[in-house]
């Protein structure tokens, strides 16, 4: 632990608010224990929505609920 401290230049503190997942943290600082772990690839499925399951739920609620079509008027014939 205080190797990899020492490499991402972060307290042995923040690694461990890291490693808890503290949002109080820095993006910064998860994206380079990412690099200097060798997992920067990994960074990329933050923002993928496919794994933010709160946010498609949220974003469901949004929908509308149902969606009406407007009545067809059919052309009057005119008076022959």
């Amino acid at each position: 632990m205080a190797i990899l401290a020492e490499r991402t230049s972060v307290s042995r503190m923040t690694l461990f608010k890291v490693e808890q997942g503290d949002p109080g943290v820095a993006f910064g600082t998860y994206a380079t224990v990412l690099f200097v772990l060798g997992m920067l690839d990994r960074l990329s499925d933050v923002a993928d929505p496919r794994y933010d399951t709160l946010g498609r739920e949220l974003e469901d609620e949004r929908l509308p609920q149902r969606i009406r079509l407007p009545k067809r008027t059919t052309p009057k014939k005119d008076a022959e």
